[in-house]
């Protein structure tokens, strides 16, 4: 019998992509948000889903290490799927940490992006063990610092030993907070994940469903957005470098300044997916996926297109 795809003037089925929130050391949400997702979509289209993370799998909560350990098994497990994982700004402060960045392309020391912050050292704490910390990234830096405020007033909890809660990270690998033992405990095939990360993801053809049937769309993926108004080949030519010279990554990082799509995009229907923000929230193409935020009594969301449905950890489905 013929598939009625292979018919003449029948469009392809279009790709299943899941684009999922950030995680945050959550073993058991990124876990049931799978099977939720296993779940939901019919088998072949999961098996051949593009599955887009869209970054922040450390820090919060208490399970960074199998967290980890669950996306690298993913290639093996899923053979046919394609995976993309995207560095958020907790995951290259990691990175910074166990020394696997990419260097500086002019040749600078990684000491060069301090400067730019030196009045938060005091307050934010900064990592500072001899022998170690001489030439790490900034961020890496704050990551393993103690913060001196034990209260975060922003959002309404104890900071988790840093300005990044990386407190429990290191618990997840058996390390105490601050200490550069970790940069030992982690594994060579976690360091090679965070080494790996992608700042960025584009997709020429994503499809979405509308009222008036399939629209053809460029997807670009980025943790926390791109920024409103900078031209944007000069934004993805920095993001696809991994530009480190800077301190601070605003398309990783930022906010106000990356919640909108630049206006160029709007030229061609263009979705922008991003997790980051502690919100889920979707207008046009903006796709905003983090419901979770790492709090731990919020779920881990994911958005499946074409539906655009969102399925989240929590979900309750039928086997």
């Amino acid at each position: 019998m013929e598939n009625q795809n292979d018919l003449p003037n029948h469009p392809p089925k279009p790709r299943t992509v899941c684009c999922i929130g950030d995680i945050h050391g959550y073993i058991t949400k990124l876990r049931n948000l799978w099977s939720n997702l296993e779940t939901l979509i019919p088998p072949p289209d999961f098996q051949t889903a593009l599955v887009i993370f869209l970054g922040d799998y450390c820090d919060r909560g208490p399970d960074t290490r199998h967290v980890v350990d669950f996306l690298i098994g993913l290639p093996s497990r899923y053979p046919n799927q394609t995976h993309v994982f995207l560095s958020g700004n907790h995951d290259l402060a990691f990175a910074a940490f166990v020394g696997v960045l990419p260097p500086p392309r002019d040749g600078s020391g990684f000491s060069e992006t301090w400067r730019e912050y030196a009045a938060s050292e005091e307050r934010e704490g900064w990592f500072k063990e001899e022998g170690v910390y001489e030439d790490m990234h900034l961020q890496g830096r704050r990551w393993a610092g103690t913060i001196r405020v034990r209260f975060n007033a922003v959002k309404g909890t104890e900071y988790k030993g840093s300005i990044y809660d990386a407190g429990t990270t290191f618990e997840s690998y058996g390390v105490q907070h601050g200490s550069a033992d970790l940069i030992r405990a982690v594994p060579d095939e976690h360091k090679k994940f965070l080494a790996d990360l992608v700042w960025v993801h584009e997709e020429d053809d994503v499809c979405l469903e509308t009222e008036e049937g399939i629209k053809h769309c460029k997807l670009i993926a980025v943790h926390a957005g791109l920024e409103k108004g900078k031209a944007v080949e000069e934004q993805l030519k920095f993001l696809k470098a991994r530009d480190t010279r800077v301190p601070k990554v605003e398309a990783l990082s930022g906010r106000k300044s990356v919640w909108d799509i630049p206006e160029e995009l709007t030229k061609y229907p263009t979705i922008v997916v991003s997790g980051h923000h502690a919100k889920l929230h979707i207008e046009g193409l903006r796709l905003i996926i983090d419901e979770g935020g790492g709090f731990e009594n919020n779920a881990v969301a994911a958005v499946v297109l074409p539906s655009m449905k969102i399925v989240r950890d929590t979900d309750i489905l039928a086997k």
